[in-house]
């Protein structure tokens, strides 16, 4: 991913959030804005002003999205449920695939290392809100070659959200709750020689009821995934193969007769790696390789109630160390689909060292891409209102960055990262208002804008502190019509995506005491197509405390937190409030045996 911009989330703001979900982590730390419809509720993404089907979720380098939704619902993915976070900016597809238009979610897991580690957590919050945790992370050398590891998680979450108030500034608190389970299971087996084999596991069951007390206005939506996965690698090549069940069951009034959708994912990947070395500090990587994933789904609203899939994937993804300065990717994809033919999707990224030193590292970096969507199921197979004629979305990325790194001494450090983009997205799809909502490609969507951010932090033998800073400015619009309905739309900003967003985070630290203070800012957002209405902007300020008692090999970490400090009123889709103050309480109890042996 030379020539992108790829932020990876440390450990210590991974730990902050363990008992939240994906979003409240990211709508902090980057420049992502998020819809949600409440805590609990559906929660999607705009990334660079994309909608919520131009995002790739990537869980170990399987795209996770619904095949017949084409998103996720972050709501529904917890910190819990993975060990590495990432977020790769701008348009992936050479190297990702479908979806990765605004962006991409990268989470993975890793392999414990050889000792013993188990905690449990809970987590109390207002409203009669509570998460629990269990984790076991197990590694131990089976023979002086061989290592075996694994992590086993559970997580409960039960959210009533029992509001002391039914309405805020008389705009209605929508009344709701969610019950979350999930089972996270990865095993490693690991040899001297270079091989590895893994198996992951992930099952979740998220369970939202609207308005729980309404026999007649109720509605709950169940939804289960089951995430399975074999990868096998040795040396340079490498074979993952993965099944993925999504069921979504909706009822309104009656719970008793949900409506049922099911969908299954079968997906196989090959690849080989090739090194060359030419020159004292140039060398050339290369990966090429190829997916095939067979699509089933089972959903009553479809005209034929069965359908299925295939689509598959030839791609070589290249790096060049042209210098000890200059690096260069060129990578090619081309993906074919059961009665589609997405583009040929290529991507040339760079980046240059400008300084590089000890002290002080200033990068260039820049890219261009070839983007492509492939339309959900629903949009093509709904009954009535799909459009089995529909295009798959392509367009392009172009994208130039500066990062620089000043370490002036062992004790501090400064990041900044200043990036430009421009993206253009052709045959954007939308649900026509003017047509029964039917779907139709828009035609042409045109994101661009400027993303800032900084970070300071300073550690000494007893003292820790550190900011970061992020703001993005992020213009939205149509650029062409498609119908007289839209003629009036040209140039104005897409609904629910924000011109500005800003967060800034800061903490100190002495020992294993903590205090973290964030605010969030996000500026008004359009209601409607023509801008006439609109949402508020609105600022929101959380403070954290922690600390951690060492008792030998135990320890106990004591957590509260204060969210919305100022019971800041404020809208993130029409007509419905999001609460106000609110506090936590987080007691962890960790047990850690380390390995007395190590081998290779």
């Amino acid at each position: 991913m030379s020539g992108l911009k790829v932020q990876k989330m440390d450990s210590s703001a991974l730990n902050n959030f363990r008992f939240q979900n994906i979003s409240d982590l990211l709508s902090l730390y980057t420049p992502l804005a998020f819809k949600n419809y409440g805590h609990g509720q559906l929660n999607t993404v705009s990334f660079r002003g994309t909608s919520a089907n131009h995002t790739a979720v990537l869980w170990n380098g399987l795209n996770i999205n619904s095949p017949i939704l084409g998103q996720t619902d972050f709501s529904t993915i917890p910190v819990a449920g993975f060990d590495e976070l990432s977020v790769q900016y701008g348009s992936a597809a050479s190297i990702v695939g479908s979806d990765a238009v605004g962006g991409s979610i990268l989470l993975g897991s890793t392999a414990p290392a050889q000792s013993l580690h188990l905690s449990i957590g809970r987590q109390q919050e207002s409203f009669n809100n509570s998460q629990t945790q269990l984790t076991a992370q197990y590694g131990k050398a089976i023979h002086p070659k061989h290592i075996f590891s694994g992590k086993t998680s559970v997580y409960d979450g039960r959210i009533q959200n029992n509001y002391p108030y039914t309405e805020r500034r008389k705009y209605a608190i929508l009344p709701s709750e969610t019950f979350q389970r999930g089972l996270v299971q990865d095993l490693f087996f690991q040899s001297a020689n270079g091989r590895e084999l893994s198996a992951h596991v992930w099952l979740t069951e998220n369970n939202l009821t609207l308005t729980p007390e309404d026999t007649a206005g109720r509605e709950q939506t169940f939804t289960k995934a089951y995430r399975t996965m074999i990868r096998y690698g040795h040396k340079a090549f490498h074979f993952r193969t993965a099944w993925v069940r999504d069921i979504i069951d909706y009822a309104k009034g009656d719970l008793s007769r949900p409506d049922h959708a099911v969908t299954d994912k079968f997906s196989n990947r090959l690849e080989k790696d090739f090194s060359y070395a030419f020159g004292n500090n140039s060398s050339i990587q290369v990966k090429a390789g190829g997916e095939w994933t067979y699509y089933r789904a089972q959903v009553a609203g479809y005209v034929s109630p069965v359908n299925s899939e295939n689509r598959s994937d030839l791609y070589v993804l290249t790096r060049l160390q042209a210098t000890s300065r200059l690096l260069v990717s060129v990578n090619l994809r081309q993906a074919f689909v059961t009665r589609y033919n997405p583009p040929f999707t290529p991507s040339l990224g760079t980046e240059y060292y400008v300084v590089r030193n000890p002290e002080y590292h200033l990068k260039l970096k820049g890219s261009v891409g070839k983007s492509y969507r492939v339309p959900t199921l629903n949009e093509r197979f709904w009954k009535d209102l799909g459009n089995p004629d529909i295009k798959p979305e392509n367009g392009w990325n172009k994208e130039i960055g500066l990062e620089q790194n000043y370490l002036p001494d062992n004790h501090h450090s400064f990041y900044t990262s200043l990036t430009a983009y421009h993206n253009r997205v052709k045959d954007w799809t939308y649900w026509n208002a003017s047509r029964n909502y039917r779907v139709e490609n828009l035609q042409q969507v045109l994101a661009k804008g400027i993303e800032l951010q900084a970070g300071w932090k300073n550690s000494s033998s007893e003292w820790k502190s550190g900011a970061n800073l992020n703001y993005a400015l992020n213009k939205s619009t149509q650029e062409k019509a498609y119908d007289a309905y839209s003629l009036d739309i040209i140039g104005k900003q897409l609904v629910f995506v924000p011109v500005h967003t800003g967060s800034f985070i800061a903490f100190i630290q002495h020992r294993s005491t903590r205090l973290t203070a964030q605010i969030q800012t996000t500026s008004k957002r359009f209601a409607t197509f023509d801008n006439t209405q609109h949402l508020d902007g609105y600022m929101l300020a959380n403070l954290l405390a922690e600390t951690t008692l060492h008792l030998n090999k135990a320890k106990i970490r004591f957590q509260g937190q204060i969210n919305n400090i100022s019971d800041a009123f404020y809208l993130n889709v029409r007509n419905n409030a999001m609460p106000g103050r609110s506090f936590a309480l987080s007691l962890i109890i960790s047990y850690n045996q380390p390995a007395k042996i190590k081998y290779f």
